[in-house]
């Protein structure tokens, strides 16, 4: 029965993290009107689709990292209610914000739940030191090199276009081809790219928690974890989408591709090397840099934005707790 709830909890938070996650690589094809919404969420599922798959070859490390491995006694992450209570207080913290529009990291909010069960489960044998290298530097630096790679990148495209004439014209064209319909090509390409990643990164790290339970292989776990984040993106996806695509910046073709190729280069090489960046931070991280240099960028949202991740870290992992502990009562009853 516990192996079971562990389950269902594992699912909840893959349909959570899709709603809140899935709709963030293709929010610059939105928020630019490149194309509409339907067209942009129907392209991040295929696409993270592909990145969850993907991931079982390429990803085994994070889902070690995300097990809990190294943080706490290795008896405590053969316990299953230590993985319930982690998915269920992360999935909560996720699936609140998705509620109210807010795009929080799902890396965040587990990272959270495992400090919150953690320290409930075994006190000062947490390991402190571990959860700082591992996972909190990765979540705050990754927004910042973000940020400033976007606004290099896009200052670097604009210097660029400048000194090719035939980019210059009113109907401006490469090698004899329209650059709106090349950079429309590359968005799409771009916005694949992200979602691909976020896919790659984001569900071994629910995976993680399921390994306990010997029954289910890990390449089935993948799977099965990828069509629930798919369905939680179809269903539930289009407030953060609104956020991320209209709210933060106001921003053209080209801006978003530099934004994109900037998220996706950095959480494919953040997945392929084991480190658990939030997809969610380097894409806002992104979006503020290109909204910087073009001065559209709306401060009023991302103070909103920042306050809500600095929040996402405490409630996961208060949640986590509580949840932990009544869970501990019921089964030593």
């Amino acid at each position: 029965m516990i192996l079971i709830l562990l389950f269902i909890a594992a699912c909840f938070l893959a349909y959570s993290n899709g709603a809140n996650d899935n709709f963030k690589g293709v929010a610059t094809l939105f928020g630019s009107g490149t194309t509409n919404y339907k067209k942009a969420i129907n392209w991040a599922t295929i696409t993270t689709l592909s990145g969850s798959i993907a991931a079982i070859f390429l990803a085994e490390e994070l889902v070690k990292n995300f097990s809990g491995k190294g943080l706490v006694p290795d008896e405590l992450i053969q316990t299953p209610i230590f993985a319930i209570a982690i998915a269920l207080g992360a999935a909560i913290t996720v699936f609140s914000a998705t509620k109210i529009g807010m795009p929080i990291s799902t890396t965040h909010s587990l990272v959270g739940a495992l400090f919150g069960a953690g320290i409930m489960a075994v006190g000062s044998s947490f390991n402190f030191h571990k959860l700082g290298n591992t996972f909190l530097i990765p979540l705050i630096v990754s927004p910042l090199m973000a940020a400033i790679l976007s606004l290099i990148t896009y200052l670097f495209f604009k210097f660029s276009r400048k000194k090719i004439p035939s980019l210059n014209k009113d109907k401006p064209t490469l090698f004899g081809i329209s650059t709106t319909k090349i950079l429309d090509f590359l968005h799409y390409i771009s916005s694949g790219v992200v979602s691909f990643a976020r896919g790659l990164n984001d569900t071994p790290k629910i995976v993680g928690l399921l390994i306990i339970i010997n029954t289910i292989d890990v390449k089935w776990s993948m799977i099965s974890v990828a069509i629930i984040m798919a369905l939680g993106g179809l269903l539930n996806a289009k407030k953060v989408g609104e956020t991320m695509s209209k709210k933060i910046t106001q921003m053209n073709s080209g801006q978003g591709f530099t934004a994109n190729m900037i998220t996706g280069l950095l959480v494919t090489t953040a997945s392929i090397h084991g480190l658990p960046v939030s997809t969610t931070h380097v894409s806002v991280g992104s979006l503020f840099g290109i909204g910087t240099v073009t001065k559209k960028a709306n401060y009023k949202v991302i103070g909103k934005i920042i306050l809500s991740w600095v929040l996402t870290l405490p409630i996961a992992a208060i949640m986590s707790a509580i949840i932990f502990k009544i869970l501990s009562i019921i089964v030593s009853v």
